[in-house]
Order: structure tokens, then sequence, then C-alpha cells
């Protein structure tokens, strides 16, 4: 896709949220890919997972200090180029599965962000300073609420596919229920209906790392020269390996020494390999990430519960009209392939249009950013069939 720009949309209007409450000058950071059909009719909204941007793709003009690309082997899969790629480039360009040549692809940081969205390190209108824990707690119907709201700006009515892994699966499935019209078909890959209580209880552990490290400060540490970065390094190990396998941790690292030929007898440094890579992943992730922003994505998605409100999940697709694609990944603990296999059986049961993938993998849920080469052909297909309907 080459070099490409961040760009950022003030909303005209106040974002009511679920909570009660409404924000007011909601700003909204996005890119596109592609062009835009003189009907509108060619667009795809990618929605990402609880780390990512709206850098979804190409390189970005401004890069910072370390990419959304810095999980599993980031190293030796990007090379020098990885601070500057979008999370998604194997699948958003010409010839890939989100074709930049048919489609007019646009992807934004979600609401709650700290990459150019309005978030809790945002400034609050009526203090004229940043939010901290003064932010309101969302939901992901609010963050697609905020889509919503976004694409209307853009003159934006109906989308040909809204796509997104895990957190971004969750979104695509809410905006065919919040919006069934106006979606033609969702892309939902290693994503739920809802979090398993093991993975409520990991994002719990995580977000507490982070409340209560002193730095924390109650939510309101900008400015004071002090940010909870031990938490949220503990918050990113704890994270990063549930978004692992087993099998993967083996392979890569085994029980190797990382500094010496025999242990050392320390407490304070990491022996293993995997202890210094996980410290390296911390020290990433702390540099371009907010904590509090963590914090109130990982609530968001231990909230998202499709069937809430409703008498079973099949009651809750009752009224979605877009055509569906489940992909899900064998080694996936933390969004396991059950929970795909229980969206497809609500959608048939609801008499919904809907195709389910397992592809057997190693890497756990990281598989949806590392398989790239697997998904495609699928998503292809998937979105050409759509297009001759």
């Amino acid at each position: 896709m080459g070099s490409v720009d961040t760009r950022f949309l003030e909303l005209p209007a106040p974002l009511p949220l679920d909570c009660g409450r409404e924000l007011h000058s909601v700003r909204v950071a996005y890119e596109t890919y592609g062009t835009l059909s003189p009907a509108r009719d060619n667009v795809i909204l990618v929605c990402h997972a609880l780390s990512g941007d709206a850098h979804a793709a190409g390189l970005s003009s401004t890069p910072g200090e370390a990419g959304t690309r810095d999980g599993f082997a980031a190293e030796s899969r990007d090379g020098t180029a990885g601070k500057a790629l979008g999370w998604w480039d194997g699948m958003i360009g010409p010839g890939k599965a989100f074709d930049t040549d048919l489609y007019y692809v646009v992807s934004t940081n979600l609401l709650g962000g700290c990459r150019g969205t309005t978030g809790p390190s945002s400034i609050n209108p009526e203090t004229g300073k940043p939010y901290g824990s003064d932010f309101p707690v969302v939901t992901v119907a609010d963050m697609v609420r905020c889509e919503r709201a976004f694409l209307d700006v853009l003159g934006i009515e109906r989308l040909a596919a809204v796509a997104g892994g895990s957190l971004g699966g969750m979104q695509a499935l809410q905006w065919a229920m919040s919006y069934p019209d106006q979606v033609d078909s969702i892309v939902v890959i290693a994503s739920t209906h809802g979090l398993h209580p093991q993975g409520v209880a990991w994002n719990a552990i995580a977000r507490e790392s982070i409340m209560r490290d002193p730095a924390w400060q109650d939510g309101h540490y900008y400015g004071t020269g002090s940010a909870p970065d031990a938490g949220m390094g503990v918050a990113r190990m704890v994270g990063h390996i549930t978004y692992l396998s087993a099998p993967a941790l083996e392979d890569r690292f085994a029980r190797r020494l990382q500094f010496a030929d025999d242990i050392r007898y320390t407490i304070r440094e990491p022996e293993f390999e995997v202890e210094s890579y996980l410290r390296h992943q911390a020290n990433s992730f702390v540099k371009r990430f907010d904590a509090n922003t963590y914090l109130y994505l990982s609530r968001a998605l231990t909230y998202f519960d499709a069937a809430r409100g409703h008498k079973s999940l099949a009651e809750a697709f009752a009224e979605v009209e877009a055509r569906t694609l489940l992909i899900a990944f064998s080694s996936d603990w933390l969004y396991p392939p059950a929970a795909s296999a229980a969206i497809e059986e609500a959608l048939r049961e609801a008499g919904k249009p809907v195709e389910y993938h397992l592809i057997d993998a190693p890497y756990g849920h990281d598989c949806f950013l590392l398989e790239e080469a697997r998904q495609t052909p699928i998503v292809r297909r998937f979105l050409n069939e759509g297009d001759h309907e």
C-alpha cells in the first residue's frame, strides 16, 4: 500500500453511550485504502483488536517508537519495517484478502483508544484536562455507534463488509446486530459471542496489575512525570501469554537459558529465553500504549455478550441480515473454536447464511495475525460470492 497517513475527523454531534452518558467533541483517527466507488457500495470496515489502531496497512509516514506488530516472531517476520507496517498489512492491499483493487477499505482507531481517537488520555472539554479515569466506561456497542457516526460524516450509508479479529470480531458481530440493514456481510475471526470465564479472569488480572501500580494514581497520571509502566508491562506479559499456545512456546523457547550455559541463581534477572522475551514485550508495549486505554478496552471486551437481553443467542441474531464468515484456530484457548461453533449453530437456528472454517495451526490466538496466507483464499472467495449474489 506504500506510505499511508493517518487522518482525523471530529464527529458533529455528541455520542450517546450505553452507560447513560454522552461524549462531546469526539475525534476519530482513520485510514483508507483503495478507491471509493461512485455508488459508495464497495466499503469494507476493518476493526482492530485491543492493542491495534487505525494503521491497518501500508507503511506509516510517522511510525512510533514501537509498532503494533510487536507480537510473536515479529522481528523475524517484519524485519526493520515492523515499526511502520500496519497491523493487518498482509490482509489489505491489491490482490490480498481485502482487495483494494475492488474495495475501499476503512480502518479507524476505536472509541476509548490512545492512537488518535477520543479516549482516557484525551482532553475533557469540560475541564481542559485529560479524562483519566473520569472517562466514561464504554462498550463494544458504543464503539460501533461511534464508527456508524463517523461513516455518516463520510457519506457512507452501507457496508459491503465489516471484518476483524478478536475484539474486532466482536465489533463485526455488533454491527450485524445493531445495523442489520446496513451490512452485507461480516468476517469474524478468532472471536466470540462472549468471552469465556477464563478469558474474563485473565483480563481481570491484567487490569489489577495496572491499578495496583502506585504510579497509576487513580488514573490521573497524565502530566505527573510518572506512569504505571510497571503494571502495564505485567498486563502485557499476561495478555501476551494468553495469545499464544503451549506448543508454540515450547517450539520457540523450550527451556533454553538466555544469558549463560547454566543457571545463575538469581531472582531479579531473567534466566530463560521466554522470560527475557516477555520483558521485551512489556518494554515495547509501554512505549506505544496507554494504561488507561488498556483498562477501558479490556473491560469493554469482557462486557460483550451478544445474547444479553435475549432468551438465546439464536434470538439475538433474529434480525441479522448479513452473510457471516467465521474463522477459528485449533490452538486458540482464549477465543476457542467452540465459541465460533456456537455462533454458527445459533445463526443456522435463526435461519441466517453462515459458513465456519476451523484452521489447524499451533500459534494460539495470535494465529489470526500470523496465518494470513491461509485465511486469504477463504475471505476472498466469501467476499466474491457475495458480490455475485
